[in-house]
């Protein structure tokens, strides 16, 4: 009688038991598991499941009044296969008290027992940050290499656009190799800011099922309320006032009972119009790391931007280096495989009042060293999310040096080399 659990689980797996992980809910007896133990030698892990006799009573009384076979727990347990239940825990690889920990805690550590979580931290990670002040050319870098990764990941938000030459877009949200590597799947992390339309456009212009794109549910919303806020404000830095900071600032505010800046903070999780594409990212990264994928992670802005290293108050409101774009995506340094620096051989900042710059040229000058005309300097020299006319500045090689070691760079892609 005991071999039918085995007996239905062989007709149900149809041989189909190489590199699979089947769970079977659940044996009752010694000698169920002795069966799936003769079957299958050495693959078969048990785990026995308990809880202290009160709890298991409480229990039985809350079930819905058709699973109440008997009038109390301990009538249940003179039955059946349920009065030697307790013996299974004298056989089983693993027991797990299901009083003490939540269902995500038990399955962890049966995980762990069953060895399927990685022992070893694969470095599978590239990361891709600016050197300068922005506008580095990171979007066509990023496209350039993408075809050499399965995950591409973007953090930052909509105050930054990269720009691809081919296949031809300007990506604000979401990854810049999106076209060029139509295979890879797409992520945008926790600590991204998130103008919905926006991200609404560019799934829209890009074709994106939920199937390729993954939004972290804890990625705050730019609310309109940011970019008044903004607008009145922020012209005294240069900022491309689209609410990335107000945003940010209400995050962190908005930890308590108070609304600050008339909004209140809502996430990538609250709005129905996300919700195909919402999903753990740090989950998504796991998965990857198992597959042995390799990932792409984005940054966005320039290292001389950042909020803590740049030349304060001209700055943006996120860390813009390699290790604050780990932080922002949920990665930890040790998966970092390279850190590509991308650097233009003639920086440039936001125009307007940006802020310090290393000796400021005009565009006439960088039209007789190159050779290309001062009208086609002037028409690429436009922000892709400002607008503004750029300004521009000798190569200062000691903000690469700096900007070298603050980012712990392995690579250089060196930029408008013509």
């Amino acid at each position: 009688m005991a071999r039918w659990v085995l007996d239905e689980f062989l007709d149900v797996a149809r041989g189909d038991l190489e590199g699979q992980i089947w769970l079977i809910d659940a044996v009752r007896t010694l000698d169920q598991v002795q069966h799936f133990r003769q079957q299958l030698p050495g693959r078969v892990f048990h785990v026995h499941l308990t809880a202290p006799i009160g709890v298991l009573r409480k229990r039985y009384l809350e079930r819905p009044a058709e699973l109440q076979e008997f009038s109390s727990y301990d009538d249940a347990r003179l039955h059946g296969t349920e009065r030697n239940i307790d013996d299974l825990a004298t056989v089983a690889d693993c027991i797990l008290d299901t009083h003490k920990n939540d269902a995500a805690s038990l399955l962890a550590r049966a995980a762990s027992d069953l060895n399927l979580f990685p022992k070893t931290t694969e470095r599978l990670v590239d990361v891709l940050v600016g050197a300068q002040f922005g506008s580095e050319g990171k979007g066509n870098i990023c496209a350039h290499i993408a075809k050499d990764y399965q995950i591409l990941m973007r953090v930052g938000g909509p105050n930054a656009g990269h720009k691809v030459s081919f296949p031809k877009y300007d990506y604000i949200q979401l990854p810049s190799g999106t076209l060029s590597n139509p295979d890879a799947k797409l992520l945008i992390g926790a600590g991204a800011t998130l103008s919905v339309k926006q991200v609404l456009k560019e799934v829209r212009d890009l074709k994106l099922t939920g199937e390729r794109l993954s939004i972290d549910p804890q990625a705050v919303i730019i609310e309109d309320t940011d970019i008044e806020t903004e607008m009145g404000s922020l012209e005294a830095i240069g900022s491309t006032k689209k609410g990335v900071g107000v945003a940010t600032a209400r995050k962190i505010l908005g930890r308590g009972d108070k609304v600050y800046f008339d909004s209140p903070v809502r996430l990538a999780r609250d709005l129905p119009e996300l919700k195909e594409y919402v999903r753990c990212t740090k989950i998504e990264l796991e998965k990857a790391y198992l597959r042995g994928d390799r990932i792409l992670l984005e940054g966005t802005q320039g290292t001389d931007l950042s909020i803590h290293h740049g030349y304060y108050p001209w700055v943006t409101s996120r860390e813009t280096t390699a290790s604050g774009c780990l932080a922002d995506a949920g990665i930890a340094p040790a998966r970092v495989r390279r850190v590509i620096m991308v650097t233009r051989t003639y920086p440039i900042r936001v125009g307007g009042k940006s802020g310090p710059m290393m000796r400021e040229i005009d565009f006439g000058t960088i039209a007789e060293r190159s050779g290309v005309s001062e009208a086609e300097i002037r028409g690429t020299e436009v922000g892709t999310v400002s607008g503004k006319k750029r300004r521009i500045g000798e190569f200062d090689w000691e903000q690469v040096r700096r900007s070298a070691v603050l980012n712990g760079a392995t690579d250089i892609a060196l930029t408008f080399a013509d």
